[in-house]
C-alpha cells in the first residue's frame, strides 16, 4: 500500500472513502467529525442513526454513505479519548486496522485518514503519528493508497518525517 501525506481539508479529498474520527455515539461532533457531517450533509447522520442505533465501541469502525463529500463512503472510527483516561494504545491502532478491514469489505482502494485521537481527545502527537504509520504499514489489506491528511503545516512535517523512517 502506498502511504502519502497531504496538508489540507479531509472533506475535500477525492478518494473512495474518507475516514472519520468520530465519538462512540456517531451523532456528529466537533473537529474532524463535525467537518465531515457539515460537508457531507444530513444524509450521513441519517445513515449513522439507521446503521448504528447504539453507536460503536472505542476502537471499532463502520461505514455510511458520504453524502455531498467527493468520496463514495465515510468509514467512522471511534478513537480512544486520552484526556478522559482511555490510554490503551491497542484501541488507537485498532481504529486504523478496522478502517482498512471495512475498506476491504467495501472494495475501497483509496482512503483519506485524519490523525485519530490527536485533537480534542488529547493523544500525544508523536505517539498518535507512530501508531498511524506503523499500523498502516503492518496491516494486510487490498487498499492501494492511504492518504494521511494533516490539518496544519506542523503535523504535515511530523507525518512526513515519520513516513521517511
Amino acid at each position: 500500500m502506498d502511504i502519502t501525506v497531504v496538508e489540507g481539508d479531509i472533506t475535500t479529498q477525492q478518494v473512495d472513502a474518507i475516514v472519520n474520527a468520530a465519538n462512540r455515539h456517531l451523532r456528529g461532533g466537533g473537529g474532524v467529525d463535525g467537518a465531515i457531517h457539515r460537508a457531507g450533509g444530513p444524509v450521513i447522520l441519517e445513515d449513522c442513526v439507521r446503521r448504528f442505533p447504539e453507536g460503536l465501541d472505542t476502537g471499532d469502525a463502520g461505514w455510511t454513505v458520504a453524502g455531498e463529500l467527493p468520496a463514495r463512503w465515510v468509514i467512522h472510527v471511534v478513537g480512544p479519548n486520552f484526556t478522559a483516561g482511555q490510554r490503551d494504545r491497542d484501541l488507537l491502532t485498532s481504529c486504523y486496522r478496522r478502517a482498512l478491514e471495512v475498506a476491504d469489505e467495501l472494495g475501497a482502494r483509496s482512503l483519506a485518514f485524519p490523525l485519530v485521537s490527536a485533537g480534542v481527545y488529547g493523544w500525544p502527537r508523536e505517539d498518535a503519528i507512530s501508531a498511524a504509520v506503523d499500523t498502516l504499514r503492518a496491516t494486510p489489506t487490498d487498499v492501494e493508497m492511504a492518504r494521511l491528511v494533516a490539518f496544519d503545516r506542523t503535523t504535515y512535517g511530523q507525518l512526513t518525517t515519520a513516513l521517511s523512517r
